[in-house]
């Protein structure tokens, strides 16, 4: 398109199909012009701006490389670290999974948004991750529960994304270097260097990411697994077991399924003491899933010390990480975590293979566990510990997420495992 407007008049379109003669009677034809302009030209005519969106964001990356983006959902500027997710679906549950609580989530799948968001696959009462980085975002959505868009929910939310960014190559630099502290900015009067500064003077090691996201006082759950979308019905056998639920960032999910599996549930804050659990007197206590790094908050580990041997627990995730440290173990902060829907695991006790979904930056070193405690899994992509066992002391732990919404499921029968123990210990009591 040239920089200078053209005009280009037509008076008759036939004329360069065959020659005319006087005589011809042809009906007159309507003269139009087209005009054509540069950007710079629409502006200075007073035209209309581009409806197409324009590059306006910027994620900054401490290791000094700048990726120019399209801004969606809020605005502004916010840190966190960069992690990749490589699920195909479930991008409302990942949003609504405390357990991002910190970080930027980029997405592998290059889709995201065609669906919409509802209110039924909320995972906990907000959203908690600090932005979005994803490589197209849909234009329409297409789906019979659909209440808003993406970009809508975002905003409500205050949650910033970008799109139109090449996330197969950060994605290629995470693997290669770790998980990397980002900026995301959609202002323009900070410079590069400002952002750069700010990503490289900001860290998420140490820093205790549950408080902020677990409830205040304790509630009862009652919801179970809707009855369209429950499964594994056959295997309970309808008697009950009071279970205390640690929120560290629980996912309602797994308050569904326990509730699903005819457990009441009580729910209490991270910093609820143990000896006011006990009191209660629990046929068990859950540690469930939460952000961060599990060495920054001693105060969930001497909390789960106090428990253990006094009830049958089981923890997930962040509750399997400080169970490690409990027992006498160590954890790591992994080099770029597991993140997705799609991570196989093996179950060393009966040798099945099980697709699972993970999110979690620390793991627990099995070296460093006392003997007794039995690996029961692991991840079969880089070996690490995905579940531990203490039979003598009634403990089971999953690193990954049994619970998984939208899925999968191959874990769901451990909610059976976690009802069987809390029968025996009923038992032997």
């Amino acid at each position: 398109m040239g920089t200078k407007a053209m005009e280009l008049a037509v008076s008759n379109p036939l004329c360069c199909f065959a020659s005319r003669t006087p005589t011809d009677r042809s009906p007159k034809v309507r003269a139009f012009t087209v005009r054509c302009s540069s950007p710079g030209a629409a502006t200075a005519l007073g035209l209309a701006e581009r409806p197409w969106k324009t590059w306006d964001a910027r994620l900054v990356l401490e290791d000094g490389s700048i990726w120019r983006a399209k801004s969606f959902g809020a605005t502004g500027t916010q840190v966190g670290e960069v992690v990749f997710n490589t699920s195909l679906t479930g991008y409302q549950e990942i949003l609504t999974d405390p357990s991002y609580a910190g970080q930027f989530v980029l997405m592998t799948n290059p889709h995201i948004g065609n669906t919409g968001v509802n209110f039924d696959d909320e995972e906990s009462r907000q959203c908690f991750l600090a932005g979005l980085v994803i490589r197209s975002l849909s234009i329409s959505t297409s789906n019979w529960r659909c209440a808003e868009t993406l970009g809508d929910y975002l905003a409500e939310r205050n949650i910033m994304g970008i799109y139109d960014v090449d996330t197969r190559a950060i994605t290629r630099r995470l693997r290669q270097d770790g998980s990397l502290i980002g900026v995301l900015s959609t202002e323009e009067s900070k410079a590069d260097e400002e952002l750069l500064d700010l990503s490289r003077s900001w860290n998420i090691v140490g820093v205790d990411l549950i408080s902020g996201v677990s409830c205040k006082t304790p509630f009862e759950w009652i919801d179970k697994t809707k009855s369209d979308w429950d499964f594994n019905s056959n295997q309970r056998d309808g008697q009950a077991f009071h279970v205390v639920a640690y929120d560290f960032g629980i996912k309602h999910n797994i308050l569904r399924r326990l509730a699903s599996y005819g457990c009441k549930i009580t729910v209490v804050p991270s910093t609820w003491p143990a000896s006011e659990t006990l009191k209660m007197k629990p046929d068990g206590v859950l540690f469930s899933n939460g952000p961060g790094d599990p060495s920054a908050v001693p105060y969930a580990v001497e909390t789960v010390k106090q428990i253990l041997g006094k009830a049958p627990v089981f923890g997930i995730c962040m509750g399997h990480q400080l169970l490690g440290q409990a027992l006498g173990g160590k954890t790591f902060k992994m080099k770029f975590g597991h993140h997705g829907g799609n991570h196989p695991v093996r179950n060393l006790r009966n040798g099945h293979v099980e697709i699972s979904a993970q999110n979690h930056n620390y793991a627990v070193d099995p070296a460093s566990l006392p003997k007794g405690v039995e690996v029961t899994h692991v991840n079969l992509n880089d070996g690490s510990c995905a579940g531990l066992a203490y039979p003598a002391r009634n403990i089971m732990s999953l690193q990954y997420h049994p619970e998984a919404s939208p899925g999968p499921h191959d874990s769901d029968n451990v909610f059976g495992e976690f009802i069987e123990l809390m029968k025996r210990a009923k038992q032997n009591a």
